[in-house]
């Protein structure tokens, strides 16, 4: 049994169902590099900070699962769920990379509460809320989107 038209394209359906997989795939992906983070904790410049890029990483993988696995009920137009399956995506990457980075250049500035006991160079403290800041509003706003097509009809409907 294909899922193809005659024209040799997808149909929607399992369009939709590869877009969950790839979710959830990439959220195996990252539980893994989060698991793989956390076995160098106490090799980092800020250990507290790289617990925090361990746990976040992992909460992050968690969610895309979670996300994945529901990606069916999600009503969007095509180019608005490629645009909420890319926030998701790359924005849960670039965040645990933003975490890596702090606890790796001991910066404090955007993580005051893990952060280090002094500063880290100023284009250090930059990179890193730049590349948290950037990836926090991506994944906010991809949530937006994936709530919006949640508040929606099924599919079809």
């Amino acid at each position: 049994m294909t899922s193809s038209t005659e024209s040799g394209r997808l149909s929607p359906r399992h369009d939709l169902e590869s877009a969950g997989r790839r979710v959830v795939w990439h959220g195996v992906l990252l539980f893994l590099l989060g698991l793989v983070g956390g076995l160098f904790v106490y090799s980092m410049a800020n250990p507290r900070m790289g617990l925090t890029m361990h746990v976040g990483t992992l909460l992050n993988a968690t969610f895309l699962i979670a996300i994945g696995a529901a990606w069916g009920t999600v009503t969007l137009s095509a180019r608005a769920e490629r645009a909420a399956f890319w926030l998701l995506v790359v924005s849960s990457y670039g965040g645990s990379l933003g975490l890596l980075l702090a606890a790796v250049l001991g910066t404090r500035d955007a993580t005051p509460l893990h952060g280090a006991a002094q500063s880290a160079a100023a284009w250090q403290e930059a990179l890193v809320t730049l590349v948290l800041t950037a990836n926090g509003i991506a994944i906010m706003l991809g949530c937006i989107m994936v709530l919006r097509g949640l508040g929606r009809g099924p599919r079809g409907a």
